[in-house]
């Protein structure tokens, strides 16, 4: 039997009305969400009226109930868009189609059914119709993304009923810019885009720069790969974006600010420029803002989606029409920044947490997180997951947990590692599961958060190539400023590919690790220096992974395909059989092998000629030709 619902007396939603939520946040548009919500529209813009509504105060017809179909940003559960959710009743729909709408308004708007296939299905195989019971929401604290999902990105009133906009007003009319400043300090919170630099103190900074003209920037660069959380939260709470940028005008003195973001974002675009006109007409921008006299003006400017803009030299200049290269520091953008004058920079994620803190003070955000992260992250999750997408949890959770969060390990895969804070971030192995993630903690182990992304994979991942996927991403990003970084990720790259390719060499490891080294100490800006956390950080934790590919001509993964390469025909000695004894050393006419008596030899395929003599000398048989 289906299970029924039933309005609850005291709903939370806009105007009291029965709203159908559809998710027009980009991964739902692409798969069709703006077909359903327009049939959805159609349908119950259709209905006149039902003496047999369930989901009703009480007897009435459709018209008094009040229905009304609303689209809204990223609901987070990406992996199974379209989503419909039905609120205040919290009931979600997945996977919607056009042809599941008449059911939807007919079966559920109309009576109160739930349609059980349109649910949620979980690892057991239970299907979870509300919200409230999939452990994907229940697990989450969402601050930052507290609208997203749930009111109209185009909507200022709708952005106000949350309490939007009361932060400017507090800021503007009860506190001083110091005021401010130490308030965002004493929250604890810090740079999301991946620094992690104290926020409040980089205002202060700026604050304290002398100087009439002065900037600020929301960056929305994100460009590392499978990362989407400031797309989202623009797309879903532009409002958010823009009372946070005021706020920290207010806080830093400055007037002009700007958002950059990549034009491959068009949707995040869209209502960016809608909501900035919006806020200009309802007087939250321009001239004199809400009647205190402080002026602020804000624009966008579009990015070419070059990755090295998303580092903070490399944005300004690009705002100022040159190339997007990186500069020296000192100085820093505080003193000197856009157009020679202060300027703060801050993430997306950053300034949406703004309001809240200005809202609830600052020891309400430091409930969530640790002592030195504090607060909650935004983390945009995927690959072998059960369930892919946007979450926000406090900061401090392990690796295990965040794994969880995301319905756990896909299928009856094994866990290997995760790939956190993108092409700048580094691999993580199993024996950091019950690792803390913080941004110290992450440093520690040669990683970073970065903006959030997370790639969890599972035990039929090559690492190897998965560091030349991620180095193949940087060194065509390279701006090719710094011969350390353009030159040094080619030969790190060139490495990768013949070891994914079979044609390893002895020695490349220990390359890698030099040339690693080199990259990081010698790039002006931190892209450059982590291009090589990814090879670093896989050499770290799956060293073995590299051996295989090298001396044995085996992915453990099986994912590269080896053999047939251009050391076909030679010979290669099994490392964990050798037994160090030098007799195939000895046997070698051309010098190819080398190891110390009792250490595992090797064959250098560059110099081995094939004769096989190593095989006939070898006493235990631990030397194969390749394939």
């Amino acid at each position: 039997m289906s299970q029924s619902i039933q309005r609850p007396s005291d709903p939370d939603t806009v105007d009291g009305n029965v709203r159908v939520v559809v998710c027009q946040g980009t991964g739902c548009v692409s798969s069709g969400s703006d077909e359903v919500y327009d049939a959805l529209a159609e349908e119950i813009s259709a209905l006149e009226s039902s003496d047999d509504v369930a989901l009703s105060y009480g007897d009435g017809n459709l018209e008094e109930l009040g229905i009304e179909t609303k689209a809204s940003g990223c609901h987070g559960f990406c992996e199974l868009g379209p989503l419909v959710r039905i609120d205040p009743m919290h009931v979600l729909y997945t996977q919607v189609g056009v042809e599941d709408v008449e059911d939807i308004v007919e079966r559920t708007i109309k009576s109160g059914e739930i349609i059980d296939e349109l649910c949620f299905e979980d690892a057991e195989g239970n299907r979870q119709s509300r919200t409230d019971d999939i452990s994907f929401y229940t697990e989450q604290n969402r601050l930052a993304l507290g609208n997203c999902g749930d009111i109209d990105p185009e909507s200022v009133e709708e952005y106000r009923l949350r309490d939007g906009y009361d932060a400017l007003e507090t800021a503007l009319s009860e506190m001083d810019p110091k005021e401010v400043y130490e308030e965002v300090e004493d929250a604890g919170l810090r740079g999301r885009g991946g620094g992690g630099f104290p926020t409040g103190t980089k205002w202060k900074f700026a604050n304290d720069a002398d100087s009439e003209e002065k900037y600020v920037i929301a960056n929305c660069d994100e460009g590392d790969p499978g990362a989407f959380m400031d797309r989202c939260l623009v797309e879903g709470d532009p409002h958010r974006v823009i009372e946070g940028m005021v706020i920290a005008g207010y806080a830093t003195g400055a007037n002009q600010g700007y958002i950059y973001i990549r034009a491959e974002y068009p949707l995040a675009i869209e209502r960016i420029e809608q909501a900035i006109d919006t806020a200009y007409e309802e007087g939250y921008l321009g001239e004199d803002i809400l009647g205190t006299g402080f002026d602020f003006d804000f624009g966008i400017e579009q990015g070419a989606g070059a990755f090295v803009c998303g580092e903070e030299t490399a944005l300004m200049a690009s705002i100022e029409g040159q190339a997007g290269r990186p500069t020296p520091r000192p100085p820093y953008p505080a003193q000197s920044g856009l157009n020679d004058q202060p300027t703060t920079i801050n993430n997306v994620e950053t300034l949406s947490n703004v309001p809240l803190i200005i809202d609830n003070g600052a020891e309400w955000f430091r409930q969530y997180g640790t002592e030195d992260s504090a607060g909650t992250k935004t983390f945009a999750v995927s690959g072998d997951v059960s369930a892919t997408g946007l979450m926000e949890i406090p900061m401090g959770l392990t690796l295990e947990e965040i794994i969880e969060v995301a319905g756990g390990m896909e299928g009856d895969s094994e866990f290997k590692a995760v790939q956190i804070g993108g092409p700048s971030g580094g691999c993580l192995a199993e024996k950091h599961l019950d690792m803390p993630v913080t941004f110290d903690s992450l440093q520690e182990e040669g990683a970073m958060l970065g903006s959030g992304g997370l790639v969890v994979m599972d035990d039929e991942t090559c690492m190897v190539d998965v560091a030349r996927f991620f180095l193949d991403f940087t060194q065509d990003e390279s701006c090719g400023k710094c011969p350390t970084c353009r030159i040094g990720t080619k030969k790190m790259l060139d490495i990768l590919e013949r070891i994914t390719n079979g044609e390893g060499k002895p020695g490349d490891i220990e390359r890698l690790r030099d040339l690693g080294d080199t990259i990081t100490e010698g790039s002006l800006c931190g892209l450059g220096k982590t291009a090589p956390n990814p090879v670093l950080s896989t050499l770290e934790h799956f060293e073995e992974e590299y051996e295989a590919h090298i001396y044995d001509d085996e992915c453990p993964a099986g994912e590269c395909e080896l053999g047939g390469g251009s050391h076909a025909g030679t010979y290669k000695i099994a490392a964990a059989e050798c037994v160090g004894c030098q007799q195939c050393l000895n046997a070698c006419p051309v010098d190819a092998i080398d190891g110390e008596q009792g250490e595992t030899h090797e064959i250098d395929p560059e110099t081995c000629i094939g004769c096989g003599q190593c095989v006939e000398a070898c006493p235990i048989d631990a030397i194969s030709q390749r394939a």
